[in-house]
């Protein structure tokens, strides 16, 4: 039976609330434990969070069984896994041999001989991959709107309305770049590497494979040479280049045909159905790039960017241009983000096929929909935004919005962007900018997990880290404040 945490903790478990942070660590970790102690001491946060994460990932299971990871143990390592920008290695280690984490994991001090809790690889991935990503929006709206208090001067104060920032930045898939060439070569090998899997490690009847090798090393070889034909330069470059294509596509084609009867032979047989869908799925890969090659380089067709596809392994990677110089092409998704003044990440979502333009309106119904009408001073946005519609329909609700006008402005909008409000608020806006910086730099720069669903969950999880982060950065500012002044006055 899987618990939040563990109801009786022996005695050699430092309870959470009793854990000590160092105060002068420049480390990333301190600050990280320090918000999710946070969480744990909170009068109504901790009660719900677990409620949320019981309600995914333990409802509906019998109260049976062994013990799963507790739910705050998977909290933890979701957040630290990200907010560290640690690979599943670093974090097995650190789960095992990190003293400080270890205590904020509620595990038990090992006796001098005693047998210390190990937490395996596989069983992080598993446990972490529980929780999706609709949860962590509704658990990062819980703690950003708790965290609020943290920065409040008095305790008597009133919460500061929020002066809220909008911007977008492309977070990358875990994909290296793409050309018709290399794509076709990925659908190949890999092919050629789930036949023989298939073959040696199930057990599969698959014959006529023993030139395996061959089949891989006569595919890269022409992948190579046509690479080099198509991106170089010479004489006769035009007949070259249709020779090596020529020859590319003939081979391709001829392990296609192969890898089809493959696929006959295994209708024939008690297989699972993964195991048939995943070779299927590389065929067809396969043979769509060899249709793309063959119109593009022979027949010289302009391929429609529907019909184009990035990454065999990370189909829903989107090919993004926004204007820069450099990079002036990004393979990922657009991550929009809504810091407030105090750089906590209000709103956030991945709009998967969609441009900026059309994300104002949206991200303002969900902050006013969540804090309520008047709980916005400012709204900024930057150019790649401005439409002029939506900045008319969110005045109505918002004291002030900034979205600056791209192109010639009338003497009208050229006097509204000139006010003295309205400049402060467009220099602030940059803010946004630095807290983007801090999110490449833990974590969210390149996605490592696997599939939209992984994406989306790495996304919440950066998130949850970033603002726990902040917080929790604060919160020891408070207290090595408070220390410094004891002293003084005894």
């Amino acid at each position: 039976m899987r618990q939040p945490f563990n109801p009786q903790p022996g005695l050699n478990v430092i309870p959470i609330e009793k854990i000590s942070l160092p105060l002068k660590s420049r480390d990333e970790l301190p600050p990280i434990l320090a918000g999710l102690q946070w969480i744990w001491t909170h009068p109504t946060l901790q009660q719900e969070i677990f409620a949320l994460l019981e309600a995914k990932i333990v409802a509906g299971k019998k109260a049976t069984g062994r013990p799963g990871m507790e739910l705050w143990q998977i909290l933890v390592l979701g957040v630290v896994r990200l907010g560290l920008d640690a690979d599943w290695d670093r974090l097995e280690h650190m789960a095992n041999y990190d003293t400080l984490l270890r205590q904020m994991l509620g595990v038990a001090e090992t006796t001098w001989g005693g047998e210390a809790k190990v937490f395996n690889h596989q069983t992080l991935r598993d446990n972490v991959a529980l929780v999706d990503a609709p949860l962590l929006q509704r658990i990062n709206s819980l703690v950003t709107a708790s965290g609020r208090e943290v920065f409040r001067k008095k305790e008597s104060a009133p919460l500061e309305a929020l002066a809220i920032k909008v911007d977008t930045y492309v977070l990358e898939t875990d994909v290296h770049f793409p050309t018709d060439l290399n794509l076709l070569w990925d659908a190949g090998r890999k092919c050629v590497d789930l036949i023989e899997k298939y073959r040696d490690q199930f057990g599969y009847e698959l014959p006529h494979w023993r030139k395996a090798k061959d089949w891989r090393r006569r595919l890269k070889g022409l992948e190579r040479i046509t690479g080099k034909t198509v991106f170089g330069g010479g004489a006769h470059k035009e007949d070259r280049v249709r020779q090596a294509v020529r020859e590319y596509l003939a081979v391709a084609r001829e392990l296609s045909a192969k890898v089809s009867a493959s696929l006959l032979g295994l209708c024939e047989q008690t297989v699972a159905a993964e195991h048939w869908e995943g070779l299927a799925y590389f065929q067809g890969m396969l043979d769509k790039h060899i249709d793309l090659v063959d119109r593009r380089l022979l027949q010289e067709e302009k391929i429609p960017a529907a019909e184009k596809i990035f990454s065999l392994f990370e189909p829903h990677t989107e090919w993004i241009a926004k204007g820069k110089q450099r990079p002036t092409v990004e393979l990922g998704h657009r991550l929009l983000v809504a810091t407030d003044q105090h750089h906590l990440i209000q709103d956030y979502d991945v709009p998967v096929g969609q441009v900026d333009v059309d994300q104002s309106v949206a991200v303002a119904d969900r902050l006013l929909g969540r804090y309520g009408a008047g709980s916005l001073a400012s709204l900024s946005f930057d150019k790649g935004f401005t439409r002029t519609e939506d900045r008319a329909l969110l005045s109505l609700y918002i004291p002030e919005v900034v979205m600056p006008k791209r192109g010639k402005k009338t003497a009208e909008e050229a006097a509204r962007e000139s006010e003295k409000k309205f400049v402060a608020l467009r220099r602030a806006h940059s803010a946004v900018e630095s807290d983007i910086n801090a999110l490449e730099h833990h974590g969210l720069n390149r996605c490592l997990d696997v599939g939209l669903e992984g994406y989306l969950r790495y996304v919440g999880f950066g998130v949850l880290a970033f603002n726990l982060h902040q917080i929790g950065r604060e919160l020891l500012e408070q207290q090595r404040a408070r220390s410094e002044t004891l002293p003084a006055a005894a």
